[in-house]
């Protein structure tokens, strides 16, 4: 089973969020990262660029497949985790930690209570295994 942290919220393209305060960080979840296998890139937006919910904001790359990274709510990229440039292999290792991707500031915080809870995603990955 994937680590699941009780603090985030998930989406149903495996991305999660942090909220604190008013920032918002996102990665990519323990589940997504295991499906993918070794991460080998990462294209990830410029701060200052702003996004619609589900606009595609990035890929991941890994030795299997590449894949779209979908904005969760709208808002703008206040910082972006540039390490992950050199080091992708940091989305395996530490999915929910120093491999989160970017930090936004959402329009419309409320947006995020529409997001999935631990337990409902923990469900969503036993209904696709």
């Amino acid at each position: 089973m994937s680590n699941v942290p009780a603090d985030l919220r998930y989406t149903r393209e495996d991305e999660w969020l942090r909220v604190d305060g008013d920032e918002i960080t996102i990665g990519i979840t323990d589940y997504a990262q295991d499906s993918l296998s070794d991460i080998v890139y990462l294209e990830l937006p410029e701060v200052g660029e702003s996004f619609d919910a589900e606009d595609t904001f990035g890929v991941v790359e890994s030795v299997k497949a590449a894949s779209d990274l979908f904005m969760p709510v709208a808002g703008e990229v206040t910082a972006v985790n540039e390490e992950l440039v050199d080091t992708p292999e940091l989305v395996n290792s530490d999915p929910y930690g120093a491999a989160w991707l970017i930090k936004i500031k959402a329009n419309d915080s409320s947006d995020i209570n529409e997001l999935m809870d631990a337990a409902a995603y923990k469900k969503y990955i036993e209904e696709r295994e």
